[in-house]
């Protein structure tokens, strides 16, 4: 029998750039095109070769990770998760290293914030002791990227280059044919503290990998999502929509309601006198009345009257009326403009 498959997702962090949704729950909880993310997040793994053979592995902070477990005990019973806590941030190296009793055998490492749509299946006769997704970019410098050698392997990862010669990023997305090893890489990473305004960054213990004699390639992919800031999840969530994940429920479009597609409006939402859309995502048991909605995403049981939004991040219990062109406010909130 094949080993288990492990899939850590580091999730521990304070999401301070999607404030103020952040303060009341955890990043992967904020709603995507009809899902959370954390919901994307888990169906990147669909195309793996044994699906059925793995457990995840959850690396939560010690104020938010209840409601993790709460929401995957409800919405993927089926699915194995052990849950570990990192109580101070250190960085990607220690949320991994935080979960070593878990991470022994083969691993794949990916963040809650970054989408991709990779096919895993490559996995099924990997060899290398490890894989790293990349993407091709027109200017790499905000990024890290893979300097391959002549056979064209990877012979050290390096993080925002000087120059744009080298346009394969990395995404934040590995494969590991050995979790132990990798712990192994972080205890030296410790001892020499190499780290960067008091992290410790993945990247240079696989540096270290690759220096005690690892071998890792490159796997190229072409999508790469990211729903780390509001501003991302709105270009996720319009990529979303048009591929697949948009829903216009039966009657919605009537005499007075108009939808320009593609959006996500879940059934039980009530909509009056209403433009929904483009690019535009209802949670579950919102209602508008009298409102012109765009690229927006609106969470569930929300109330909005009278408004004219665009760009707009809306949590859930929220009761606004009036005129505004753009709202970035959390759950539990009124407002009247």
């Amino acid at each position: 029998m094949a080993q288990t498959l492990k899939i850590a997702i580091p999730m521990a962090g304070f999401g301070t750039r999607l404030r103020p949704h952040t303060w009341s729950k955890p990043k992967p909880l904020i709603p995507l095109a009809g899902k959370t993310s954390l919901d994307h997040v888990l169906e990147q793994f669909k195309t793996l070769p044994d699906p059925e053979n793995t457990e995840y592995v959850f690396i939560v902070g010690p104020q938010q990770g209840g409601q993790i477990r709460n929401y995957m005990e409800s919405a993927h019973p089926d699915k194995k998760v052990h849950y570990v806590v990192q109580k101070e941030m250190h960085g990607q190296s220690d949320a991994l290293y935080q979960a070593r009793e878990f991470l022994d055998g083969p691993m794949l490492m990916a963040f809650a914030d970054t989408l991709t749509e990779a096919n895993l299946s490559f996995l099924k006769n990997e060899e290398m002791d490890g894989v790293a997704l990349v993407m091709p970019v027109d200017d790499p410098r905000r990024f890290g990227v893979a300097q391959l050698n002549s056979d064209g392997l990877i012979n050290k990862l390096i993080e925002k280059p000087q120059d744009i010669d080298n346009k394969l990023v990395l995404i934040g997305f590995y494969y590991f044919r050995s979790g132990a090893s990798l712990m192994k890489a972080i205890e030296e990473q410790v001892r020499r503290k190499i780290m960067l305004k008091g992290e410790y960054f993945l990247v240079d213990a696989i540096n270290i990998m690759l220096e005690q004699g690892a071998r890792f390639r490159t796997e190229q992919i072409s999508t790469w999502l990211d729903a780390g800031t509001p501003d991302a999840m709105f270009e996720t969530n319009q990529h979303l929509l048009k591929n697949g994940y948009d829903h216009i429920p039966a009657g919605l479009v009537r005499p007075g309601v108009t939808v320009i597609p593609p959006v996500f409006v879940h059934d039980s939402c009530q909509i009056e006198n209403s433009v929904i859309g483009p690019y535009v995502s209802i949670a579950a048991n919102s209602k508008l009345n009298s409102v012109i909605i765009s690229n927006s995403i609106v969470d569930a049981n929300t109330e909005l009257s009278h408004m004219i939004l665009t760009d707009s991040l809306i949590g859930q219990l929220v009761k606004a009326n009036g005129h505004s062109s753009s709202l970035n406010i959390t759950d539990n909130s009124t407002c009247k403009l």
